[in-house]
């Protein structure tokens, strides 16, 4: 890597260098500031309609605004709206664009285009995974199942500056939730020229601190900064190249070289390195609480996976003590419940736990081993199954470690892991017996996390679970503005899916980052959102 950077600074000099030709920039070169970053995995697709991971959330969310985005801490702040209100009721919501707001061409601004976005969303033809999330938009649902047409949406431009939403159900929590990449408003002008092609460099415009220059397939994105950001006087970093880390082992190795100033994935580093980054370059792996879980899904829409004392039997047999702390090391909290710990808008008195978080594992394992055999399974007739997981040094031990505890209850089954793209394609299709999973939550509030268990959650409900009783105290919820009750409701509704065994909760997870001591401005948040015109580079 020497000898490759040493000829790339050659032909700068010699003026033969060629932008977007080269890999790994040279800062000094171009006395440019550039950032080399980490990003967990190859993205799909740069579309925010289209996109579904954490790793395309990283360059979307610098790509573009929503009427509302982060700040440092990931906390809401004014984004394309400089301002809104919300009526009495919390159904009507009117957000003020900021005057002058232009895309990356120079083209305006407008609320259309904030319509034109919520209705490409629901659109049905669009197809997007994400679309349920927004369904407290008046009429989403049903617009969204080709039962109204998009003009029904309860989104529309007031004037060219005043943008209004209605919708079903109070959401003090909205702020949060439109700062993600499915509600941001989109360039019309752009997407009505080039259609499916106006992801590709030379053709997007960006709303965002930064405009996508390349994209070389399996090797790096690489972003600019948008001179015309509202706010570019105050974005420090001109080039940033995000590159797919899946293999954390290798990513702490091109760290160690300085070929990555960060790798900012979640899974920055493998556990077992902990201990020799803390010896030999302290502060630099940053471990931190997150806004996400790890869980366990079984297929409910195939056998034997829809009967519960099956599901059941798994959740019993697995030690989530020994898999936080053995495993991974890294400060996780064992999981018996579904909505991580600390997460706002769920003050309550009810205490959603699987019942048997406080029996002896030989208890869980006979009973485990009794709802087997009650369910036709056993010695003679063992059951069988394929386990999908993640690749990566850290998912691999995880994976053994699970389907070692399942063996000791008389399980076969082994490890099919797949790069981490590849693998929540495969899950999100359905195509899968039972399953490693994890999420990040899209905004604080434990509906992000409980509505994945709901009947209409698409392709994030992963288990296929349906249950009337559960999606009644969803919906009832939804309805319901003091927040006191609210969490009430929501506890009872997560309390009930624990009874059901709708998924299997693991841990309670952590972040693992690395960042280098050039890289300024980075703030450790539960949300694990860090984006870029917020920090700076320092070499």
């Amino acid at each position: 890597m020497g000898f490759y950077r040493t000829a790339v600074a050659l032909l700068a000099t010699l003026g033969l260098f060629m932008a977007g030709l080269w890999a790994a920039p040279i800062s000094s070169a171009h006395a440019k500031m550039v950032f080399q970053r980490g990003n967990a995995a190859e993205p799909d697709t740069l579309d925010p309609h289209l996109a579904s991971t954490s790793w395309e959330n990283h360059i979307i969310g610098d790509l573009f605004l929503g009427l509302t985005t982060e700040d440092a801490q990931a906390h809401p702040i004014p984004g394309i709206a400089e301002s809104w209100t919300t009526s009495e009721d919390g159904l009507t919501w009117t957000f003020k664009l900021r005057k002058g707001m232009v895309w990356s061409d120079g083209v305006p601004i407008k609320a259309s285009d904030a319509v034109f976005g919520l209705r490409r969303l629901m659109d049905p033809k669009t197809a997007s995974k994400y679309a349920s999330m927004l369904y407290l938009i008046q009429n989403a649902e049903e617009v969204n199942a080709g039962k109204k047409p998009l003009t029904e949406l309860g989104v529309r431009a007031i004037d060219d500056r005043t943008v209004e939403l209605k919708l079903t159900q109070p959401a003090p929590f909205l702020p949060g939730l439109l700062t993600h990449y499915t509600s941001f408003p989109m360039p019309e002008h752009i997407i009505t020229k080039y259609g499916t092609e106006w992801t590709k460099p030379g053709n997007m415009v960006s709303s965002g601190p930064y405009m996508l220059s390349a994209w070389i397939a399996n090797d790096y994105v690489k972003t600019v900064k948008n001179p015309k950001f509202y706010d570019a006087a105050n974005v420090a970093i001109d080039e940033v190249y995000f590159y797919p880390t899946e293999d954390e082992r290798a990513a702490l190795t091109r760290f160690r070289a300085g070929e990555l100033d960060a790798n900012i994935t979640n899974r920055g580093f493998p556990v077992d390195q902990i201990g020799w980054l803390n010896a030999n370059m302290p502060g630099q792996g940053r471990i931190n609480a997150y806004l996400a879980n790890e869980y366990i899904v079984a297929n409910t829409r195939r056998k034997p996976f829809d009967d519960p004392r099956i599901r059941r039997a798994l959740s019993l047999a697995l030690n989530r003590e020994i898999y936080a702390t053995k495993v991974y090391r890294d400060g996780r909290l064992p999981a018996y419940s579904f909505v991580p710990p600390g997460i706002d808008n769920y003050e309550t008195d009810i205490k959603p736990r699987i019942d048997f978080a406080d029996w002896p594992m030989e208890k869980r394992v006979a009973e485990a081993k009794r709802l087997l055999a009650e369910a036709g399974y056993g010695p003679d007739n063992p059951l069988k199954f394929d386990f999908n997981a993640m690749t990566g040094y850290d998912a691999r031990r995880a994976a053994a470690a699970i389907t070692t505890m399942w063996r000791e209850i008389g399980i076969n089954t082994k490890p099919l892991p797949n790069e981490p793209k590849t693998h929540y394609n495969v899950i999100q299709a359905f195509d899968f017996d039972v399953a490693w999973a994890a999420w990040v939550g899209d905004y604080n509030d434990p509906q992000t996390f409980l509505y994945l268990m709901e009947s209409n959650a698409g392709p994030f409900n992963y288990a296929g679970y349906k249950n009337k009783d559960y999606d009644a105290l969803m919906e009832q919820a939804k309805q319901t503005l003091d927040l006191k009750k609210r969490a009430d409701i929501l506890a009872n509704a997560e309390q009930k899916g624990m009874d059901d065994t709708a998924t299997i909760p693991l841990t309670f997870t952590t972040t693992k980052n690395l960042v280098g001591p050039q890289v300024k401005g980075y703030v450790d948040n539960i949300s694990n959102w860090h984006r870029t015109r917020f920090m700076r580079i320092e070499r």
